[in-house]
């Protein structure tokens, strides 16, 4: 049986736990979240992006060659 979870939920679930059980204050969450929306409009997005990608397949075994 395959289950199927959004990389984003997978990050907000783990954001509330290091949030709620590690004492992050609240404000330095909502700091962090705006850096990741100013950088996803950067140069860097698209090497993130597929290093990301890249990572995903690695954890579920589905990586391909790419040529």
């Amino acid at each position: 049986m395959t289950i199927t979870l959004p990389l984003v939920l997978v990050l907000g679930i783990l954001a509330w736990a290091v949030v709620r059980f590690l004492g992050v204050r609240l404000w330095v969450a909502v700091v962090i979240g705006l850096f990741g929306f100013y950088l996803a409009s950067t140069f860097i997005a698209p090497v993130i992006d597929g290093a990301t990608r890249t990572g995903v397949e690695v954890v579920n075994g589905t990586q391909q060659d790419r040529r």
